[in-house]
C-alpha cells in the first residue's frame, strides 16, 4: 500500500510482482526505455491491464486519468471505436500476403491527400524506420555521408546515426558517431557556419518543426534557402507534431517545405504504423521507375499489415470529420489554464510551469534554487499517481473530458501543496524512494 499526504491509498502489490516478471525476461523491464520502472516513483510504477478513452486500469484494479498515452501515439483515446472497428474488419480479410494489397494504395493516397508537399510514401512499423530511411535516401541522393541533427530536440531514431551522439552511444562505432553533426534550433547563422565548415559533406538536416517553443519568424524559410544553397536535403520529423499540431503536421502550420517527412505515433492511434513521405524525385529511387542506382529505402515484412493501414485510414477520417485537432487544443488549453492556476494557488509558480503547445504540454519541476530537479519531478509524479493521475507529461488525448481535466487539476493542486512543503522542509522528507532517472543515460 502507498498512502499519500491526504490519506489516499492505492495497492501496487500486483504491479510490483508484474514488474519483477517483466524485468526477468525483458532488459530494463519494458520494450521502450521511456516506459521503464525507473521513470516512475519507486514502488509506484503501475503495470497496465486495460485502457478506454483517457483512462487506464492497472493490474491491481486502480483507475487513472492518463496523459502522454502510448508515448503520445494514442491521440484519440484508447480503444477508439472507429479505429478499432476498421482494424478488426481488415483482420478478418487477412493481415499479410505474398503480394501487396489494394489497401496499401488506398492508405498511401489518403495520407498524401493531407500532405500537399509529398508525392510518394512508404509505410513501416515505427518512427526510427522512417527517419533512418530518410537519412539513407538523403545520403544516396547527395553522395554525402554526414548528417546534421537538431541538438535541442530529444530523439530521432534508435539507429546509430542518432544513438551514437546520444547519452547511450555504446555499441555504435566511432566512425558512425563522427558522421553526425549538430545544430541549434532557430539558429540560422550557426547552421550556415556548419554548412560552410563541412561544405559538400552534409547529406541532410533532421529536425522537428517545434517542441515547447515556436520557431522564430522566418526560420523555416531561411532554413529552406540554406539547404538549397548547399545541396542539403531537409528532413522533417513529424512523429509528435503530426496529428497534434495539425492534421497536416507542423509543415502545414508553419509553411515548411521539407524534402522528406517522417510520420508515426498518432498516425495509427496506437497501432504500429509509420510513414516516410516525400518528393517523387527522391522517393522514386527506392523503386524501379528510374535509370539511376536503386536505394534500399524501406523493406519491412510487416510494414503494410492491413489492419494497421486500416487503422491509419480511420484515424485520418476521424481527424477530418470530428475536428480532433480542435478538441486536442481545447482540452490542452483548459488544462494549461486550470493547472497553472492550481500551481499558483499552492504557491509554487516559481518552481513549476506548464509549457508547450496546448496539444503537447509538458511541465517543469525546479528545486528551491530554481534548478531542474529529478527528485522534485519524482515527488510530483508520486503525488499524482496516488491521486489517480499518470502524467509523465500533460499531453492530452481527444478522449479527455472536462471532468477529467477537473479531476487532474484537483490532483495537481494537492500534489503542489506537498511540493510547497518539500521546498520549505527538504524533498527527502516527502520522497519515498529513489528519484526517477533520465531514460537515456550511460549507467544504471
Amino acid at each position: 500500500m502507498s498512502a499519500g499526504v491526504n490519506g489516499t491509498r492505492r495497492d501496487f502489490s500486483g504491479s510490483a510482482r508484474a514488474n519483477e516478471r517483466l524485468r526477468s525476461v525483458i532488459p530494463g523491464g519494458a520494450h521502450t526505455y521511456a516506459k521503464g520502472v525507473d521513470q516512475y516513483p519507486e514502488g509506484m510504477a503501475p503495470v497496465i491491464a486495460r485502457g478506454k478513452g483517457a483512462h487506464v486500469w492497472d493490474v491491481d484494479g486502480n483507475r487513472y486519468v492518463e496523459y502522454g498515452s502510448g508515448l503520445r501515439s494514442v491521440s484519440l483515446g484508447h480503444a477508439h471505436p472507429r479505429v478499432n472497428a476498421a482494424a478488426a474488419a481488415a483482420i478478418e480479410l487477412g493481415t499479410n500476403f505474398a503480394r501487396p494489397s489494394l489497401i496499401e494504395a488506398e492508405a498511401a493516397e489518403k495520407l498524401l491527400s493531407i500532405l500537399p508537399r509529398a508525392e510518394m510514401v512508404k509505410f513501416a512499423k515505427n518512427g526510427s524506420d522512417a527517419t533512418t530511411g530518410a537519412v539513407r535516401l538523403a545520403r544516396a541522393v547527395t553522395g554525402r555521408d554526414h548528417v546534421a541533427i537538431c541538438r535541442d530536440q530529444p530523439f530521432f531514431s534508435v539507429d546509430g546515426w542518432f544513438i551514437g551522439v546520444s547519452a547511450m552511444p555504446a555499441g555504435v562505432p566511432k566512425s558512425t558517431r563522427s558522421q553526425t553533426l549538430t545544430f541549434g534550433y532557430g539558429d540560422l547563422e550557426g547552421t550556415r557556419e556548419l554548412f560552410e565548415t563541412y561544405a559538400g559533406q552534409i547529406a541532410c538536416i533532421v529536425l522537428e518543426g517545434a517542441t515547447t517553443i515556436e520557431p522564430p519568424a522566418g526560420y523555416f524559410e531561411g532554413l529552406r534557402r540554406l539547404c538549397d544553397e548547399h545541396g542539403v536535403l531537409l528532413v522533417l520529423d513529424e512523429m509528435i507534431t503530426g496529428f497534434r499540431w495539425s492534421i497536416g503536421g507542423a509543415q502545414e502550420v508553419y509553411g515548411i517545405e521539407p524534402d522528406l517527412s517522417a510520420f508515426g505515433k498518432a498516425l495509427g492511434n496506437g497501432f504500429a504504423v509509420s510513414a516516410l513521405a516525400g518528393k517523387r524525385e527522391y522517393m522514386k529511387l527506392g523503386g524501379m521507375d528510374h535509370s539511376d542506382e536503386r536505394v534500399f529505402l524501406l523493406s519491412t515484412t510487416h510494414g503494410a499489415e492491413t489492419h494497421a493501414l486500416a487503422a491509419a485510414m480511420a484515424v485520418i477520417d476521424v481527424y477530418r470529420e470530428e475536428d480532433a485537432i480542435g478538441v486536442l487544443h481545447a482540452r490542452g488549453e483548459l488544462l494549461r489554464q486550470r493547472a497553472t492556476a492550481a500551481i499558483a494557488a499552492a504557491g509554487v509558480s516559481d518552481h513549476m510551469q506548464v509549457l508547450g503547445r496546448a496539444s503537447n504540454l509538458i511541465f517543469t519541476t525546479l528545486d528551491a534554487d530554481g534548478e531542474r530537479s529529478q527528485p522534485f519531478r519524482t515527488l510530483f509524479l508520486q503525488e499524482l499517481v496516488r491521486r489517480g493521475v499518470i502524467a509523465p507529461s500533460f499531453v492530452v488525448s481527444a478522449a479527455l473530458t472536462e471532468e477529467d481535466v477537473e479531476d487532474t487539476v484537483t490532483a495537481v493542486h494537492e500534489a503542489c501543496l506537498v511540493y510547497r512543503r518539500a521546498l520549505d522542509e527538504g524533498v527527502s522528507r516527502y520522497l519515498e524512494g529513489r528519484p526517477v532517472q533520465p531514460a537515456l543515460r550511460p549507467y544504471a
